[in-house]
């Protein structure tokens, strides 16, 4: 596997290679190899280059191979599109990435189905096939780089190396001092994904355009029929996120050229949510709000006037499942109530559906789902919320052990499905059988397991596809979170 095979090389002598008997790590480093160079030539100002570049890495047999492994590796990969394929074997791996061509590629309709929203509200979710899938990867590949050199600042959302922690710290920076902002716009932006104009992203993203043109007019199947696609990215396709990204690239710098020097405006964007400060609500609603809906008008999009909310900070708001609020010129940021609600309502339907299963049953499913939650509300002060959490779960848990036992008294009850562990004297548990005969003890993890541990926040310019930045990134992962912890 030496070298970049080109689109015209025979089919037959790339099923030669055995999937499993590829060196993954030659295949990533090549592709990071020429990613780093379209990343130095957009930054150089050299676009034939880097669209020269990007071209060879389209076509590259070593981003087709990485291209369907992100198809076959990622959580949909058993979930088909509309054509109902889904790439399991290796033979059909290898296949997939010889058939991914550019000359006569023309993508399929999307398979649409919806999800439930918090609100109650369905929101549309749009399937493609596997090959689509995989030649959006490919594509991504080429475009990534230009989209990370181009993007804003404090952009977060969908974005290599950076997270929802890293939005909530930058928020955290340019707000907890006393002489930050004291008033924040909290501005969201009406079914984003689906109104994005299709002429504007012709007109804007810099990569093929028979490409974007095919996803884009490829339409979708609805119970049966199917309907063409005038406007917006499907939300489901995986180059969909950093297409929204580069449409809404641009308003950081917008925002801040229309306002006077000492305005204390910054913008946190993560994907359509964003927060905007101010040094008043004046200038947040005569000044800002206009400009930010001029900069969308111009995208096919417009600010949702029911969620677009002006607050003080001494009022507090939320923000990616954050309540952030100043109490005595302090500011804290805690979980949100919604987030606990969500959550507490989530454990509680996996309790009642584990009604007649086994304890051990009940721990899996369990298990995961406050540890994320944990895990994701780590960085704020979350020591009290975690142990509210702990609390309500036990009473859903009680409920569950008393239920299966009506005959049963409660010391009997403790004793089955309790036991002391450290400082915890309720920690429920279940046991299992080991292949040594001694049996294994399962239990529950509780949130307050969790440490509470200040997050390292990604600095504003650093790009992962610069050459300059490689170090910086490598640090990261080794030394990551050797951070303070919170009082």
């Amino acid at each position: 596997m030496r070298g970049f095979p080109s689109e015209n090389t025979h089919a037959s002598s790339r099923r030669q290679f055995n999937w499993h008997s590829i060196n993954w790590k030659r295949v990533e480093k090549k592709v990071k190899e020429l990613q780093i160079r379209i990343a130095k030539a957009v930054r150089e100002g050299s676009y034939r280059k880097a669209q020269s570049l990007q071209w060879l890495l389209t076509h590259s047999f070593y981003s087709k191979l990485l291209a369907v492994k992100r198809v076959v590796t990622n959580k949909g990969k058993r979930t088909p599109g509309s054509d109902g394929e889904i790439w399991k074997t290796p033979n059909q791996k290898m296949e997939a990435s010889a058939r991914l061509r550019r000359r006569n590629y023309r993508s399929q309709p999307l398979r649409r189905v919806y999800i439930r929203k918090k609100n109650g509200k369905l929101r549309p979710l749009s399937i493609p096939t596997m090959t689509d899938r995989a030649m959006q990867a490919l594509y991504l590949f080429a475009l990534a780089p230009v989209a990370e050199t181009t993007g804003d600042p404090n952009s977060y959302g969908f974005r290599k190396y950076r997270s929802c922690a890293d939005a909530i710290q930058q928020c955290f920076i340019c707000l907890a001092g006393h002489r930050c902002a004291r008033w924040v716009l909290e501005a969201d932006i009406r079914s984003c994904f689906d109104r994005i104009s299709h002429g504007w992203l012709f007109n804007n993203i810099p990569m093929d355009k028979k490409i974007l043109q095919s996803w884009l007019k490829a339409g979708y199947i609805d119970k049966g029929f199917a309907y063409p696609t005038q406007a917006g990215t499907p939300q489901g396709g995986i180059a969909s996120p950093t297409l929204a990204n580069m449409t809404l690239d641009g308003l950081e710098s917008t925002v801040k050229s229309a306002v006077p020097r000492g305005s204390k405006v910054n913008i946190i964007r993560y994907a359509d949510d964003l927060v905007v400060t101010g040094k008043s609500k004046e200038l947040l609603e005569v000044k800002i709000v206009p400009v930010i809906n001029n900069f969308l008008k111009e995208r096919g999009l417009e600010l949702s006037e029911e969620k677009t909310k002006i607050a003080r900070i001494e009022d507090g708001f939320n923000f990616l499942g954050q309540h952030l609020k100043k109490h005595g010129g302090k500011l804290i940021i805690t979980p949100s109530k919604g987030a606990v609600k969500a959550l507490i309502t989530k454990t509680g339907k996996i309790v009642k559906d584990h009604l007649g299963r086994s304890a051990w049953r009940l721990i899996k499913q369990l298990n995961p789902v406050i540890r994320g939650w944990a895990n994701y509300h780590r960085h704020v002060v979350s020591k009290r919320t975690f142990a509210y959490i702990d609390s309500r779960i036990f009473r859903q848990i009680w409920h569950w052990a008393r239920r299966r036992h009506p005959s049963k008294g409660r010391k009997w009850v403790k004793r089955r499905y309790f036991r002391s562990t450290g400082n915890r004297n309720w920690s429920f548990f279940a046991t299992l059988s080991s292949e040594s005969g001694k049996p294994d003890l399962v239990d529950l993890y509780h949130a307050d397991y969790t440490r509470i541990v200040r997050h390292a926040k990604v600095r504003s310019m650093a790009n992962p596809y610069s050459i300059d930045w490689q170090n910086y990134f490598a640090a990261r992962k080794t030394v990551k979170y050797a951070e303070p912890i919170y009082v």
